[in-house]
């Protein structure tokens, strides 16, 4: 197999869009391969299709709870990680957030401030949105302990933010949930896959994500957890189907019964393309040296620092590696037009994105340095 880095129709040296959609070596011939085992098993003259389908969508969920320090009884998909999310405000009884506080700072992902906002009401909560100082960039973690009072039932903890890549103090977040008796939702989204995240050292009650960005995989793939303890207290999702019982193929319609793990959070026949298409990623990423990725990111991530202050953009992350996600975000300035700048680059084999006048690079396995001195010719003062 050719090496993509090497074949002039596939270079990716200058993607710098691993916060949207990651690409690794070799990325188009694993999606392909799997995809195509998929349609051989699926198209076969057998009974066995749907065995091999499940299976594959376990496979990728197993590994998603090896990722990130759980059991494969604790995970469970959905379609994105929204969908994960309102999956678990759903199981949450209308004692625990009624009359109560959930808390979530202003530079979350915006999908899940609308999911919030549009629940308050309806479940009689108050959202509490943790705002950003007035000339700063990100919401500073003290804020946010700091409106972490008693009455906050649920707390929505953002990992990094898509718009800084500000990241939080995890230790910090979890410590609070316990000393508040408060549950506590992370976001990993933006993190996970190229920084070290394991369960077993910050405990939270649920965790959202997806196969996107840093793991290299396909849409459709949102990706939950939810802690054991939870699960004791009996969790029941109204929005449930065959797949939420603990037999799938118990037909007997005034017997359902909720799965005993998270396989309740499912609902009717589940999608399973999306798991298929991811897995190839999952298993490069979950394959590589520990560190390695990360040491090649932030190798990267400093040379595109020093490339915005000599360019005279203002940086929008945390200098210091300790608190920064895996991306640099930047401000263009005045005299500059952000979206004609992510058209101009895209000219020169660069790629990265804008919001508002946002400039957005993350660096991954395939970025180079070689293509970040096309990004120093390219990007205008």
């Amino acid at each position: 197999m050719n090496d993509p880095l090497n074949d002039l129709t596939s270079d990716f040296s200058g993607w710098l869009m691993y916060h949207s959609v990651g690409v690794y070596p070799g990325h188009r011939e694993a999606m392909k391969e799997a995809l195509a085992d998929f349609a051989t098993t699926w198209c076969a003259p057998d009974d066995t299709r749907w065995d091999a389908a499940l299976a594959a969508r376990a496979k990728l969920l197993s590994d998603w709870a090896a990722l990130i320090g759980a059991q494969d009884a604790n995970v469970f998909g959905a379609q994105n990680v929204t969908d994960a999310f309102a999956r678990y405000l759903d199981g949450l009884a209308n004692d625990v957030l009624c009359k109560r506080t959930v808390l979530v700072a202003a530079d979350c992902f915006p999908s899940l401030h609308y999911l919030l906002s549009g629940l308050a009401e309806r479940r009689g909560f108050t959202l509490r949105t943790v705002p950003v100082r007035e000339g700063e960039d990100y919401v500073r973690d003290e804020d946010f302990i700091e409106a972490w009072s008693g009455d906050v039932a649920l707390a929505l903890v953002t990992w990094v933010s898509s718009l800084t890549s500000k990241r939080v103090n995890l230790a910090a977040m979890s410590g609070q949930a316990r000393r508040r008796g408060s549950l506590v939702a992370l976001d990993v989204t933006q993190g996970i896959g190229i920084l070290p995240f394991d369960l077993r050292d910050t405990p939270f009650d649920f965790v959202c994500g997806s196969t996107l960005k840093w793991l290299c995989g396909a849409p459709g793939t949102g990706l939950g957890y939810i802690a054991t303890d939870a699960l004791q207290r009996g969790a029941k999702p109204a929005v449930r189907g065959w797949f939420s019982q603990e037999d799938p193929f118990n037909w007997n319609i005034d017997a359902f019964t909720y799965a005993s793990d998270a396989r309740r959070f499912d609902t009717g026949t589940p999608s399973v393309l999306p798991f298929v298409a991811s897995q190839p990623g999952m298993t490069w990423m979950r394959a590589q040296p520990q560190g390695s990725v990360r040491a090649h990111n932030l190798a990267l991530c400093h040379s595109l620092i020093a490339l915005i202050d000599e360019k005279g953009y203002r940086l929008l992350s945390p200098r210091a590696d300790d608190e920064r996600g895996a991306s640099i975000m930047a401000e263009v300035p005045a005299h500059l037009d952000a979206a004609n700048i992510v058209v101009k680059l895209k000219g020169a084999g660069l790629f990265v994105d804008s919001r508002g006048r946002t400039l957005r690079f993350s660096p991954g396995i395939c970025s180079t340095q070689a293509g970040l001195a096309r990004l120093a010719q390219c990007l205008p003062r």
